[in-house]
């Protein structure tokens, strides 16, 4: 059974915040294994306690990794050493921004495997909205480029925290494991 893990942004978010638990009984509702927890160090949300926290949740590559924010940061970090199905990546930056705390995260003391991130997955896509308040969408552009991935960009969805459903990522899963 495909297996997917949920992963939230960093500032103190959990499992039950803005579209997660409603993904999670969709995804499920589909017969995906949905693991949806707040991560450890939810505030800091630093690479030396969720990388390890990943690989605890049992991610291979018959999983799936859909973060958010920091949440899609730590996906790809994950994906440089690990083997995976795919990736969705809500909101991603591959900088620090100039935030302290950001910095402090760990992420981003070391250049980016772009080209093992990509061979370690089948498919990766990337939700990116061009008012995002806290990620310039140069950043997901970028990325983007990078992994060579689907790429959706809305004009209206800020750092996607406002909405209680993503059905566009439910749709791109299903097309990715069932066909259209």
């Amino acid at each position: 059974m495909t297996k997917v893990i949920l992963i939230h942004g960093n500032g103190g978010s959990t499992a039950g915040d803005h579209w997660l638990p409603w993904l999670e009984r969709e995804l499920s509702a589909l017969g995906l294994d949905v693991i949806n927890r707040t991560f450890p160090d939810n505030v800091k949300a630093r690479a030396e306690f969720w990388l390890p926290f990943i690989e605890e949740l049992g991610a291979d590559d018959g999983t799936i990794l859909i973060g958010h924010s920091s949440g899609a940061v730590a996906a790809m970090r994950y994906a440089e050493t690990h083997r995976l199905l795919g990736s969705v990546l809500v909101g991603v930056c591959y900088t620090d921004l100039g935030d302290s705390g950001e910095t402090a995260s760990g992420y981003y003391r070391r250049p980016w495997q772009w080209e093992q991130i990509r061979a370690n997955q089948k498919w990766i896509a990337i939700y990116q909205s061009t008012d995002d308040p806290l990620i310039p969408v140069a950043e997901a552009r970028f990325v983007a480029a990078r992994l060579k991935c689907s790429y959706f960009e809305s004009n209206d969805r800020g750092h996607f925290l406002d909405s209680t459903e993503f059905p566009e990522i439910v749709r791109f899963v299903r097309r990715q494991l069932i066909g259209p």
